[in-house]
């Protein structure tokens, strides 16, 4: 009886951790990553090539990345990642990107920065604590247009491909040099402290929130924003 009790409590708890309330600042990272997705989709001329989408096994994004916020030394990009499985996609984790110098921050201008994971081996990197992109995993500017075959070497042996919109432009990025890891707090208020980014993106040990819909569904390509 008393064994019976405890799994009872823990399902219990474990439950209410899983139902975490999605905070207003999650909402809106969930939110933007899914309009960052779709404005891609609309430029035809200049989209991720539907091959390269279709064989990703995850695909981050970081809305309004901040080139000025890392010249004071700080952390500069929130985004939200998730990751192939089977004909759908895994409920978001959140991730933080920092770098130390990069080529492309002047001013405060702000861009949309989208990773495409292509192996396992680069979706493993991304699961430790940390990964320097272009040092423990390959990193290279994604082509654009609808057509990949144009690729270059470097390209093809990337694990991590990186493309970036701004002003309205979208274009391949190097952003070698960067750090992406987890953002622990984040993940640990939504899921549960014993919860990891393998459980949530490989294993799929929790159910992926309301608010994040948008953002599958722009993973998915045949969705409307807001829907």
């Amino acid at each position: 009886m008393r064994q019976a009790l405890w799994v009872t409590t823990t399902v219990f708890i474990s439950a209410i951790a899983a139902l975490a309330a999605v905070t207003k600042s999650q909402a809106n990272r969930l939110r933007d990553a899914a309009l960052v997705l779709h404005e891609i989709h609309r430029a035809p001329d200049r989209d991720v090539p539907n091959e390269l989408w279709a064989k990703a096994e995850c695909i981050a994004v970081f809305p309004s990345v901040k080139k000025a916020a890392f010249v004071i030394g700080g952390e500069y990009g929130k985004g939200v990642i998730s990751c192939r499985r089977g004909t759908d996609w895994s409920a978001p984790a959140f991730m933080i990107l920092q770098k130390g110098s990069i080529g492309f921050q002047i001013g405060g201008e702000a861009v949309d920065l989208v990773l495409l994971v292509m192996n396992d081996h680069g979706m493993s990197r991304l699961l430790q604590d940390k990964v320097t992109l272009g040092g423990e995993a390959s990193v290279a500017g994604g082509p654009v247009g609808r057509d990949a075959r144009a690729m270059t070497d470097a390209q093809l042996k990337a694990e991590i491909l990186s493309y970036s919109r701004s002003q309205g432009l979208f274009a391949g990025l190097d952003v070698s040099g960067g750090v992406v890891m987890p953002d622990r707090d984040d993940n640990r208020d939504l899921y549960g402290a014993d919860v990891s980014p393998a459980d949530i993106l490989v294993d799929k040990r929790v159910r992926t929130p309301e608010e994040a819909s948008g953002f599958i569904s722009a993973l998915r390509r045949n969705a409307p924003p807001g829907e």
